[in-house]
């Protein structure tokens, strides 16, 4: 149960960034839509929506844009198709990442993220060529405070199927299959437990090292991809 989690303060890294980005905004309203198509307006029987609200909501995302960007996808306020594209490859001192956009124009997408890529010493991959070295979960975030006690909180999220508790500084992560996800967040919730932040992510299964004229490059390669309106997520497996 023990332990310190990589994932973790990479986590938290992006979470930084994430709130100083212009273009979030335009990211969520896309993974908004996206869930609309994919399994209707209803969050209550959408998970992907429900979870895409979430997010949007933790991002300060008024009320009113989420609802016109749920009523566009559903075709009431006219529409636009995106479409669900995943880049692998590998950066600076042979990090591997790979980034998950959304967009209406492939090409337009495969330029700008191929652009960074060659920019800061990387390189795009085939469909695979990194992908292996991570693995979808489920991952629970929850803030260390006097009302939380890590025994129970391991009792009950193992009990509703969590395959790892991780003890931080300041918080504890669980780690979960995406099958089992939203049950176990919902035995943590039905307990009275704050979760923090919750989300299914690609998780790296062993971590680079960059020195730091390395590390400093990467940085550019990410905070370019990381500005680009199609894309939503960034996956990598750089030792912070």
């Amino acid at each position: 149960m023990s332990g310190h989690s990589k994932w973790h303060n990479i986590q938290n890294r992006k979470g930084k960034v994430d709130a100083q980005r212009s273009n979030i905004f335009t990211k969520l309203g896309r993974e908004i839509s996206v869930s609309v198509k994919e399994g209707g307006p209803d969050p209550s029987s959408n998970t992907r929506l429900r979870m895409a609200i979430q997010k949007a909501k933790e991002n300060n995302m008024p009320n009113d844009t989420i609802t016109k960007a749920i009523k566009k996808a559903n075709g009431e306020l006219g529409s636009v198709n995106y479409e669900n594209i995943t880049y692998e490859g590998y950066g600076i001192g042979g990090s591997a990442v790979i980034v998950e956009c959304l967009t209406d124009n492939k090409n337009r997408t495969a330029g700008d993220v191929r652009h960074a890529f060659d920019k800061f010493g990387g390189s795009l991959g085939t469909s695979g060529s990194v992908s292996y070295l991570f693995k979808r979960k489920g991952q629970i975030i929850i803030e260390k405070t006097d009302a939380v006690n890590g025994d129970d909180l391991f009792l009950i999220a193992v009990d509703a199927g969590a395959e790892d508790v991780v003890e931080n500084d300041d918080s504890f992560e669980i780690f979960t299959s995406p099958d089992v996800f939203e049950t176990v967040a919902t035995a943590l919730e039905n307990a009275g437990v704050a979760i923090a932040s919750k989300s299914v992510s690609l998780i790296p299964d062993m971590y680079v090292n960059l020195n730091e004229q390395q590390a400093q490059t990467f940085e550019k390669m990410f905070d370019m991809l990381d500005g680009l309106d199609d894309v939503q997520e960034i996956y990598h497996n750089v030792e912070e």
